[in-house]
């Protein structure tokens, strides 16, 4: 549809280019996606028919970083919320105190609110903040009142005001022509993610996101002065699209000179009626649609009567035939389908020439609880003052709130303005008495009250047939007007199209490469058993896509590596229960006996290790934002249903097999020369395997001095990778560019040579609009002046084709995410620790784990921080390597409680044997799934390193030195731990197995 948009809008006007036809392409589809609601595309017989928003909303939708957008964090402008409620702003005090705040809040996640009752109490210790914000029209706040209560009232006000901007940019979002966009709002952060995916100009994203929420009060024409120019309005379309010259067109200026001018044009009854009949019948095909039993030819009768009626047949009068033209500020009803073509029609100067040249038709808002695409909004018809702006905006107005009112005690609205306002407010209302005045914000109508009487101070009670609820929409939008600067951005990142297809190809690429290298080795591995594995990898996917599609998921760059990796651990069910089964038939129990004892023998340990990496995902979650919140949902989704297809899809499977006395098989040459009994003394080189583990941890804690490469996320900045046309030194790039940029800018290589990552601070604390730009400009008039670019580039090509993707991410919010993640790892390892000593009731076992977690995380910072600049891809720590260190403890602990669980076995059959014997033997005998495991986890990351792209390479290869060291510190650090640290010979001591699994199912 975006093609055939852009088609549409090259038609109507073919010298477009850049801006001009980006904004004609945006117009086009939205009219065809609008004309497309309620339209059935598809169908599935008896169950549900499909239109085609119903279709966009069950499909899996794709992220920015798959097809190209935008993705933007506002932050509610606070201190200037706080200027605008007081009563001097600029009174010094108060703006120190703001300033101050504004310092603090650089190097805190504290509220902003608190901050600034702070710095103003230590600065004014015995002085009460009150003075400054007591208003005639504050009724909340006195002289009286404390600093707490002033503060409480401030922070209520701030609360509104970011829900207030989550509803205004809610609405303002549908005119990026957007298929899906995402608006969602954190209240307790105070800030507001918008994600675009699709959009082109991340210029008018900008600007209209950041903009004031513009709130107007206009006059308006009645539905009895503007619904009978309706008719000559029709005919003159209907002339206009058939090519026949409008003969009515000297009696209609006449009638619309009288118009404007206030004059009566009431007709006579019947003619009025006459036109009203000849408009409800040009309508009723659009509003009935064809009823059942309609024959072809009434239909086709109903379609000429359309054609005939071109406005009619989208535009409905607020009029019946019997009553005439309602007395109403609205002037008819159009379906939002159809919103984009009244727009053109009114739009026409054939038609506009019809109505006073001061009109200015404006929609009123739809039910946000109707998701109906058939519903009809109102239309209204305002008159709009010389030079195209209201004569009383919503900057006078000085208190809303909704109240009840005493003399019926119904639900209405009270507002305030200032004195200058007042004096617009008495003229408007004075002239209009009888009248209607519409309150518009962002172009929509909110509310259209009669004006009974005119108001003289700018006190005024807006009443009608008010729910509580819908009063205080009201007293909302009216407030919106207040606030001066009502967000801006803090975070943003843009993903150019042609990035977002090499992106999807490289990410599917990678999945469907590891799904084959698994598939094929789980049959290698496990003969005819492997189809057991194969089947449950094949629903493990199928599910983890639908599931992802019913929750209306986002599949991200990230959500595919999650895919990935899910491919890798889904096998892991099945690899626990075939080694299990395959010791069972190796100690000469029949395959009926092993197969259930191996199911049984495996369920604990396999839940201990599903449960453990459950737990990092879930943090990471809760900790992580943007993909790498969907890696996580993914990786949650896949842990499930790994469990439901690995045990009872896999033990259903197995069990119709059998009942047909048929066994699986679960050996192969290959696996019966490996599968051999390993009788490797591990505990006894554990003095040395100590040594080593201390080298990793203090060379984990060096890495705080010796430094990181922080990507734009952790460290501020903007963010800039550019696809050249040759190849560039990143050094050479760097020297270049940095009196450009007034700094040296970091430069890295991006995949080749030819493509380069450049982060910059320049102006990053600046404010304003226009700075993205202004850092645009600045960066493009660098790389021409030094040649990196070929003669005659333009700024525009140099945008749409260079810039594969920008990121921007201001001070504030970086702290708050390295902040995140230092919270998110330290949560893990203490719910592991937790974890583990709640279900082995030893803290030796809990004391093991942890050290082998620390060894795992400090070798892995230990690699990204002394191999950066010395491998030929970028070593970042950003979320996505926070994304690899919590799934990193999250497999690590995997393997570590698989051990675990073999040695409470063992300890339980011998509690008289040695204790290191039982911690080799139980090392020993898992040591076959620990390395099938790890290898096929392995495997699928070192595709997704090779075949996945630069956006996830950081990713996997943090992933794979956490396999390789996860797997090494759960053989020598966590399980020779318990020889040491027990002297007593507790660990011996164990509980009841059945009261064990017991408990483990309750915890599951």
């Amino acid at each position: 549809m975006r093609a055939e948009a852009i088609r549409a809008a090259k038609a109507e006007d073919p010298s477009a280019t850049g801006t001009a036809l980006d904004k004609l392409t945006d117009a086009h589809y939205q009219s065809i996606t609008d004309s497309m609601q309620g339209e059935v595309i598809f169908s599935v017989p008896v169950l549900k028919k499909y239109s085609y928003q119903a279709a966009k909303a069950e499909e899996l939708s794709l992220g920015l970083d798959l097809q190209g957008g935008m993705n933007v964090t506002l932050e509610v402008s606070l201190d200037d919320l706080v200027r605008s409620m007081s009563n001097n702003p600029k009174d010094g005090a108060l703006n120190k105190a703001i300033a101050d705040a504004n310092t603090a809040k650089a190097n805190s996640d504290a509220d902003f609110i608190a901050l600034f009752g702070d710095a103003y109490q230590k600065a004014n210790p015995n002085v009460n903040m009150a003075y400054l914000f007591t208003k005639p029209s504050e009724k909340d706040i006195t002289l009286s009142s404390t600093n707490a209560q002033v503060l409480a009232k401030i922070n209520t006000e701030a609360k509104d005001a970011v829900k207030r901007t989550y509803n205004v940019l809610k609405t303002r979002i549908d005119k990026f022509g957007v298929a899906n966009p995402n608006v969602n709002l954190d209240e307790k952060k105070g800030i507001i993610t918008v994600e675009l995916a699709g959009v082109h100009n991340p210029e008018r994203v900008r600007t209209y996101l950041q903009a004031t929420a513009k709130l107007q009060f206009f006059e308006t024409y009645t539905n009895q002065e503007i619904g009978p120019l309706f008719a000559n309005a029709n005919t003159a379309l209907y002339n206009y699209l058939s090519g026949t010259p409008d003969s009515a067109a000297t009696t209609d200026s006449a009638k619309n000179a009288a118009v404007a001018a206030g004059a009566d044009t009431a007709k006579s009854a019947g003619s009025d009626k006459a036109d009203l009949n000849g408009m409800l019948a040009g309508t009723k095909g659009s509003v009935k649609g064809k009823a059942a039993g309609t024959t072809d030819s009434s239909k086709l009768k109903e379609d000429e009567s359309m054609k005939k009626n071109p406005l009619w047949s989208v535009v409905l009068p607020n009029a019946t035939q019997q009553d005439g033209f309602f007395p109403s500020p609205c002037v008819g009803y159009v379906s939002k389908k159809d919103t984009a073509k009244v727009n053109r029609y009114l739009a026409m100067d054939v038609v506009k020439n019809k109505f006073p040249s001061n009109v200015h038709f404006l929609y009123g808002t739809e039910d946000s609880k109707n998701h109906d695409p058939n519903a009809r909004l109102p239309l209204y018809a305002v008159k709009m003052p010389p030079g195209g702006n209201a004569r009383l905006e919503g900057d006078h107005i000085t208190m809303a709130r909704a109240d009840y009112n005493p003399m019926n005690g119904q639900p209405d609205v009270n507002m305030d303005m200032d004195i200058s306002g007042a004096r617009i407010w008495k003229d408007m209302t004075g002239k209009n008495v009888g009248g209607y005045v519409a309150v518009v914000l962002d172009d929509r109508v909110y509310s259209c009250p009669r004006v009974d009487n005119e108001i003289a101070t700018g006190s005024t009670e807006i009443s009608g047939s008010f729910s509580a609820e819908a009063a205080q929409d009201l007293a909302n939008i009216l407030k919106s007007g207040k606030l001066p600067a009502p967000a801006h951005i803090v975070q943003e990142q843009v993903v150019g199209p042609t990035l977002g297809i090499e992106n999807i190809n490289k990410g599917m690429n990678s999945l469907v490469l590891s799904f084959i290298v698994i598939f094929i080795l789980m049959l290698v591995y496990y003969n005819t058993g492997g189809i057991i594995a194969d089947i449950s990898l094949i629903l493990n996917l199928i599910f983890t896509v639908g599931v992802l599609s019913a929750l209306h998921a986002t599949l991200t760059m990230a959500g595919i590596a999650g895919l990935v990796l899910t491919v890798g651990m889904a096998v892991d069910t099945n690899v626990i229960i075939f080694e299990r089964i395959k010791e069972e038939l190796a100690s000469g129990k029949s395959y009926t006996q092993a197969v259930a004892d191996g199911y049984r023998r495996s369920y604990a340990p396999v839940l201990d290790g599903h449960i453990t990496v459950l737990i990092t995902a879930i943090i990471l979650f809760i900790f992580g934002l943007g993909p790498v919140r969907g890696f996580a949902t993914t990786q949650i989704i896949g842990i499930l249903l790994s469990l439901f297809c690995g045990i009872l899809v896999s033990r259903l499977i197995t069990d119709v097999y059998t009942k047909r006395e048929r066994h699986f098989k679960y050996f192969t040459g290959i696996s019966k020369s490996i599968f051999r009994k390993a009788h490797f003394r591990f505990v006894e080189f554990r003095k040395y395997t100590y040594v080593i583990t201390v080298i990793v941890l203090l060379m984990g804690i060096s890495t705080y001095w010796v430094g990181f490469d922080k990507g734009v996320e952790f460290q501020g900045g903007r963010s800039y990778t550019i696809k050249f046309d040759k190849k560039y030194e990143s050094e050479s790039v760097r020297e270049k560019l940095k009196s450009y940029l007034s700094e040296r800018p970091i430069v890295k290589t991006i995949g080749t040579n030819n493509e380069l990552n450049i982060t910059t601070s320049y102006l990053i604390t600046q404010p304003g609009q226009g700075v993205e730009l202004q850092v645009q400009k600045k960066l493009f008039e660098g790389l021409v002046k030094e040649g990196l670019l070929p003669d005659g580039t333009t700024f525009e090509s140099f945008t749409n084709k260079y810039i594969q993707s920008s990121q921007t991410v201001l001070p504030t919010i970086s702290d708050d995410l390295k902040q995140g993640a230092i919270q998110a790892t330290v949560i893990s390892l203490i719910a592991i620790f937790l974890y583990i000593l709640l279900r082995f009731r030893k803290w030796q076992y809990s004391l093991g784990t942890l050290l082998s977690l620390l060894h795992d995380v400090a070798l892995t910072l230990a690699v990204f921080s002394f191999f950066r600049g010395k491998v030929p891809f970028a070593l970042e720590i950003d979320q996505h390597f926070i994304a690899a260190i919590l799934t990193v403890i999250g497999f690590s602990m995997n393997d570590t409680v698989i051990v675990f669980d073999r040695i409470r076995e063992y300890f339980r059959k011998s509690p008289n044997e040695d204790k290191v014997s039982v911690i080799n033997r139980a090392i020993n005998d898992t040591l076959s799934r620990t390395i099938m495991t790890s290898l096929t986890v392995f495997v699928t990351l070192l595709i997704l390193f090779i075949f996945g792209g630069e956006a996830t390479r950081g990713f996997a290869f943090a992933m794979l030195i956490g396999v390789f060291t996860g797997t090494y510190s759960s053989i020598f650090v966590a399980a020779p731990v318990l020889v040491d640290m027990d002297k007593s010979g507790s660990l011996k001591v164990e509980r009841d197995d059945e009261a064990h699994i017991e408990e483990l199912k309750k915890l599951a």
